[in-house]
């Protein structure tokens, strides 16, 4: 059952959306021929005790449409009414786009954050918006606009997705709630101007955590997502609840700093790929939720591989940072803790 009515999207995701909202990626049976539903619960399941309040449901594991369809609701009924859910609308095409947001919507999820297909190419804004418009049309459900510059939209704005576009959005597309915003980098001013004029008319999110103690102490950040929080185990929706009540803001810091060694692993190790392939290594993501008691396990190619190189630099900057890693062989993420 939905959360709001048609129409009430928008006022609840302002008064609802609060904390982190981490990653669920699907997990196949190790002859990659089907879903795991026990692995997909166990991680669902994790989330929750760490203290999300929200998972993104990942669509780029190599789900056919009926996966997809599968893992939506295995991973809309162990959230139950502990976690909002929400659905990557990325599909090869806007029809098929169009078909996913469709189901999540009959399945129960909570919220749609559209992607744009590989072979969109736009040659104006004006395409953008009603591609965006078209996903939103689709069903009730609440949208949050992914703005960065991963999209190739940078050849028509500098900001890749400039205020204008934003402004549009957020007027003639009620569905629209929230802005995942990675606008304008490399430095911060873009996620700045998008805080500056959106903030409080819809729900801004910078999704990188090592942004959030400026967000929320000069915005009121109330939600950050979605993003690869599980490389932490319980600490990120953690450090983001002390960060949000002054009264604990030291408490929350020494949290951040903590957290260090990570970050500094991730700028060495997933950086690199995110840069130089415009996509997500969910291989790695995937090694580092392991690393902290989530599934592993296979999904399926084509996807970056993991190299023992890479796994032995996430693995010791996760064991500095203090963190309750698995002492199991790296070799046993392969398989994944509930096997099938």
């Amino acid at each position: 059952m939905s959360k709001y009515a048609p129409g009430e999207a928008r006022a609840w995701a302002l008064e609802s959306l609060r904390g982190c909202c981490g990653c669920v990626m699907p997990t196949f049976t190790s002859d990659l021929n089907a879903l795991n539903e026990a692995a997909i619960r166990h991680d669902v399941a994790l989330e929750k005790e760490h203290g999300m309040k929200g998972v993104l449901i990942v669509s780029e594991a190599g789900t056919t449409q009926e996966e997809m369809r599968q893992f939506t609701e295995i991973v809309v009924d162990e959230a139950g009414d502990d976690l909002i859910t929400v659905l990557q609308a990325s599909q090869p095409t806007l029809a098929d786009t169009i078909a996913s947001v469709e189901h999540a919507a009959a399945a129960g999820v909570d919220l749609v954050m559209p992607s744009y297909p590989l072979y969109f190419n736009p040659s104006s804004f004006d395409e953008v918006f009603e591609f965006t418009k078209a996903v939103a049309d689709a069903s009730h459900l609440g949208v949050i606009i992914f703005a960065m510059d991963q999209w190739n939209f940078g050849r028509l704005h500098p900001a890749g997705f400039p205020i204008s576009l934003l402004e549009r959005m957020v007027e003639q597309i009620p569905q629209v709630v929230a802005i995942k915003n990675e606008v304008g980098g490399p430095g911060v001013g873009g996620i700045a101007a998008v805080f500056e004029r959106f903030n409080g008319e819809v729900v801004v999110s910078d999704p990188l955590e090592s942004n959030a103690p400026a967000w929320i102490a000069n915005y009121g950040m109330q939600f950050m997502g979605t993003s690869n929080y599980e490389v932490a185990g319980p600490l990120v929706p953690r450090m983001f609840e002390l960060l949000s009540n002054k009264s604990t803001w030291d408490q929350g810091m020494e949290i951040y700093w903590q957290l260090a060694p990570v970050r500094r692993a991730n700028a060495q190790v997933c950086t690199p790929l995110v840069a130089g392939s415009g996509l997500v290594p969910r291989m790695h993501w995937k090694y580092q939720g392991w690393l902290n008691g989530y599934n592993g396990g296979p999904i399926r190619q084509p996807h970056m591989r993991i190299s023992a190189a890479q796994m032995a630099v996430l693995r010791s900057a996760a064991e500095k940072a203090g963190l309750d890693v698995t002492g199991d062989d790296d070799e046993l993420f392969y398989r994944g803790r509930n096997p099938k």
